[in-house]
């Protein structure tokens, strides 16, 4: 079964716990939190607090996306404040098997995401640590961006490397997913889709909206 985490990157900041229990009443599986720190990526959002103050609201996994530097200064921080689990950047991490090491020292899952313009190769030598690829289907930094068509082949090398180890890891795709996008990003062998703007928007519902996009699927 296809995933779908709701970021609520796009929520309504003035609303946020609100807009995570109706991500969860209406069927998502998860709810991914943005973490932006202004230095690699442009904007800046959330801290550790935000996790504390949403995990007693929902019982849906906290995925929290550290598009941070320095993330393993932070890692215990997110921990604590109750995510299931953290994704770092391949690109702010010299040393990623051991930053992997850590996220799952504190037990918890160890993401690891990668931006359009960042080649599979760099991820050969840790995926015994990852619990969670991410490919970026934007480049990081404000949500509503559109969709990448060019790292739909990076999603099926991917499939293809992780299908050859016999490594089952779940392959997450996080930028510009829409009812359109959704079906490519699963054809291509995508299992967890990160959804912001198609999620929460003016046009329609929120649950409405997830009922739309898992019906793409199909």
């Amino acid at each position: 079964m296809v995933i779908i985490e709701a970021s609520i990157l796009s929520a309504d900041f003035a609303r946020l716990g609100e807009q995570a229990r109706e991500a969860e009443a209406a069927g998502v599986d998860a709810i991914q939190v943005d973490v932006m720190d202004g230095r690699f990526v442009p904007d800046i959002t959330f801290g550790p607090g935000v996790v504390r103050a949403l995990r007693p609201l929902v019982s849906l996994p906290l995925d929290v996306h550290l598009m941070i530097v320095e993330p393993e200064r932070h890692l215990a921080a997110f921990a604590d404040a109750g995510a299931d689990r953290l994704i770092v950047h391949q690109e702010t991490c010299p040393h990623l098997h051991r930053v992997l090491q850590r996220i799952r020292e504190l037990k918890i899952e160890a993401g690891v995401a990668i931006n359009p313009g960042t080649p599979l190769s760099v991820l050969e030598e840790v995926l015994h640590l990852a619990d969670l690829i991410q490919v970026m289907t934007v480049n990081p930094g404000w949500g509503g961006q559109p969709f990448l068509h060019s790292q739909l082949d990076k999603i099926r090398r991917l499939r293809r490397l992780l299908d050859e180890r016999g490594l089952d890891i779940p392959i997450a795709v996080d930028g510009g997913i829409d009812t359109a996008t959704a079906p490519l990003v699963v054809n291509a062998g995508a299992t967890v889709l990160i959804a912001g703007s198609s999620v929460y928007n003016d046009q329609a519902p929120l649950a409405e909206n997830v009922a739309a996009l898992r019906a793409n699927l199909h």
